[in-house]
C-alpha cells in the first residue's frame, strides 16, 4: 500500500493508534522488575519481544509491502514500490526507568520514504506525553505545536539535559543546570519544546532517535557532533551505534553550550 494510495494522513493516523496500542501493552509489564535486581534482563526481553511482534503483526495487517527497520539492513535501492517505505520502530528508551516504576520511558516510530525522513511520533505511555514532527513542517506535543527554546543565550537558569556518566567525560562550566533524566527520546523531544536548552546524547543507534531526529528538526533545533559539523541520521542503516557524542541544541546557542563543555 502506497503513499499515493492512502495519503500521509492515513499514515500518521496509522502511526499514532499504533503506537498509542503498543503503549498500552506496554503498561501492562510497567514496574513489575524486581527490586533487588539493578537490571532485570528477563522483564526487558519480555516486554521488548512482546512489543516488536505485536508491532509486526500490525504493520503486516495492514502495509504488507513496507519493511521494518532490522540491524544489518541489506536494502538501499530506490524503488517505487511499497518496499520504498520503511518502519523505524524503537520498542522501549529508558529501559531502567521502565523496570522501577519511574514515567520517564516511551516508544518511537518513525517513517522513511526511500530512506528519506517523513515522520517521527514519540509517546511516553506513564505521563501521556505525545510527541510528533512531520519532515520540513511542524512539531507537535499533542495537539500544541512546540518549538525550541527562543533564548539567544544560556544562563544560570538554562537546562542541559545529559546521559549517565557525563561527568567522567567532560569538565563543564555550563551556567545553568545539569540533569539527566534517562530517555534519550525525551530529552530531545524536552530540547523540541524549548523547556531544556540543549542535550548531550552517546552511545545511541540509527534506530534509538530516528523519530526523535525528525521532531528536533521540525521545531527548529538540530543535532550536532562535538567538533560543530552537523549530524544527519546516516543512510547506512546498519545498525552500529553513533560512537561520537552529540548535541542537541538551538543553532544559535550550539556553540555556547559547547564552548562550555571540555573533554576529559
Amino acid at each position: 500500500m502506497a503513499l499515493r494510495d492512502h495519503g500521509i494522513e492515513d499514515l500518521t493516523q496509522f502511526a499514532t493508534d499504533l503506537i498509542r496500542r503498543s503503549g498500552e501493552e506496554a503498561l501492562s509489564y510497567y514496574g513489575k522488575g524486581e527490586r533487588l535486581v539493578k537490571f532485570d534482563e528477563g522483564l526487558i526481553t519480555e516486554t521488548e519481544l512482546h512489543l516488536r511482534e505485536f508491532f509486526q503483526e500490525q504493520l503486516i495487517s495492514n502495509f504488507p509491502e513496507h519493511q521494518v527497520f532490522q540491524n544489518n539492513q541489506e536494502e538501499s535501492d530506490y524503488t517505487h514500490d511499497g518496499k520504498r517505505y520503511l518502519w523505524i520502530y524503537d520498542p522501549l528508551d529508558g529501559v531502567a526507568n521502565f523496570q522501577a516504576g519511574i514515567p520517564i520511558w516511551g516508544i518511537s516510530l518513525a517513517l522513511f520514504d526511500n530512506f528519506w525522513p517523513v515522520f517521527g511520533v514519540f509517546y511516553m505511555p506513564a505521563t501521556g506525553d505525545f510527541f510528533n514532527g512531520r519532515a520540513g513542517h511542524k512539531a507537535f506535543r499533542g495537539d500544541k505545536e512546540i518549538r525550541i527554546s527562543p533564548q539567544e543565550n544560556i544562563n544560570d537558569e538554562s537546562l542541559l539535559l545529559t546521559f549517565s556518566r557525563f561527568h567522567q567525560h567532560y569538565h563543564s562550566t555550563f551556567p545553568g543546570k545539569i540533569r539527566n533524566m534517562g530517555c534519550t527520546a525525551a530529552h530531545i523531544c524536552y530540547v523540541a519544546m524549548g523547556r531544556a536548552e540543549a542535550a548531550v546524547i552517546a552511545n545511541e543507534s540509527y534506530q534509538d532517535i530516528a523519530a526523535a531526529w525528525i521532531i528536533i528538526e521540525a521545531a527548529g533545533g538540530k543535532i550536532y557532533k562535538m567538533d560543530g559539523s552537523e549530524f544527519f541520521l546516516s543512510q547506512d542503516t546498519d545498525g552500529q551505534r553513533e560512537s561520537a557524542h552529540l548535541l542537541v541544541a538551538a543553532p544559535d546557542t550550539y556553540a555556547q553550550i559547547r564552548n562550555a563543555l571540555q573533554k576529559i
